[in-house]
């Protein structure tokens, strides 16, 4: 059985799906690996270190999708990279299913087993697989760091012979995996942080971190899986009025509110921004799918009114060394899940491995990539 793990294609991607560690652990249970020339290199990851590990090195992306039994990636690969994947070979990649009905098409066709790290179910199990997790600890970390290097003030409270500085306010909404990194950061860094959810339940989370929980006179808008579900105009509406006033507070706001397959609520308005103190600084973790401040723009960093808003994109991919080594460790969990014997063999009772897939054998099984795939075809 051979594993292949193609450069990734898509714009200011550095990191690689498997780390060469990887590869030699994978090497041990019987699976052989074919690197792409420089796909490790933007996670600082060698051609040698991979070769010193057994992987065959392929010298363009033909070779490698096209000697793999399964295709391993960060992005999901276009439709024309997707063509190169032999026929009933297998894929495990971040791949979105209902945002490329033209992708999947291909997949389908080709008989491609194809599983998506985002459609990993939230079960105790399969929390070494989590790459959402992993790489939403990274963007939160980042997040925190940005928001420190363009605030024009400290962090941390200073008591000098010149006077005693405070320290910076942060507010983070949203205390999910990055929600909670960021707090851990800031914290770190000496701001004084206040966080607030939709979930009651992160309260105790918020806290053991050293934060203040911000308590709304609000419904409780917990989802399936610890996630937030999504909320209605009118609840978002009443959440906007009462967080105005910790908006406006605060020095630096970072937004991570996110609801699996559906757009960011809008959390922060055009007229909060402008009760923001100048130099404020908004990061917006989640401005690739539509933002929770109103006046994001993805991979974008502007000034409105004074404030700085920085819409992030892809945070992972700016520490893709650590963000690389996680994510490896997640495809290889799953992978591992799948191989017996050396081969290839996906247990489809699985909850896992059923929950993961987006196709098999020609059959579109994920719902709402079927759903996309069908809108197009009609």
């Amino acid at each position: 059985m051979h594993v292949a793990v193609p450069r990734e294609s898509a714009a200011d991607e550095r990191r690689v799906a498997l780390v060469p560690d990887a590869i030699g652990r994978l090497k041990a249970r019987g699976v052989e690996a074919v690197v792409e020339r420089g796909a490790g290199e933007g996670a600082l990851f060698a051609d040698a270190s991979y070769e010193e590990k057994g992987a065959r090195l392929a010298s363009s992306p033909a070779e490698a999708f096209g000697a793999a039994d399964v295709v391993c990636k960060v992005q999901a690969p276009t439709p024309q990279e997707a063509a190169l994947i032999k026929k009933g070979a297998a894929l495990i990649s971040f791949l979105q299913p209902a945002a490329d009905p033209q992708l999947i098409g291909v997949l389908s066709e080709r008989h491609v087993s194809a599983f998506s790290l985002d459609l990993l179910p939230r079960i105790s199990r399969a929390q070494s697989m989590d790459a959402l997790s992993s790489q939403a600890t990274v963007s939160g970390y980042e997040a925190a760091l940005i928001a420190a290097r363009r605030l024009p003030r400290f962090f941390p409270m200073f008591m000098t012979a010149a006077g005693t500085v405070p320290p910076a306010k942060v507010l983070v909404l949203g205390a999910g995996v990055a929600g909670l990194q960021a707090i851990a950061t800031a914290r770190r860094l000496g701001a004084v942080v206040r966080a607030y959810d939709v979930r009651p339940a992160a309260a105790d989370e918020v806290r053991s971190l050293g934060a203040t929980f911000v308590e709304l006179a609000l419904e409780a808008q917990e989802g399936t899986g610890g996630y937030a579900r999504e909320q209605s105009e009118d609840f978002l509406a009443r959440q906007r009025e009462l967080i105005a006033k910790e908006v406006a507070a605060a020095d630096v706001v970072i937004t991570t509110a996110a609801i699996p397959g559906r757009r960011a609520p809008v959390l922060v308005t055009a007229s909060m921004v402008t009760q923001m103190a100048p130099g404020s600084v908004i990061v917006d973790l989640a401005a690739e799918t539509g933002g929770n401040c109103e006046l994001s723009r993805p991979g974008e960093e502007f000034e409105s009114n004074g404030v700085v808003i920085h819409g992030v994109r892809n945070l992972p991919s700016q520490m893709a060394t650590h963000a690389s080594f996680l994510y490896s460790r997640n495809v290889s969990e799953l992978l591992g899940l799948m191989v017996k014997e050396g081969g290839f063999a996906p247990d489809f009772s699985d909850e896992i491995v059923a929950g993961t897939c987006v196709t098999h054998a020609g059959e579109v099984r994920n719902e709402a990539a079927r759903a996309a795939l069908e809108g197009v075809e009609a």
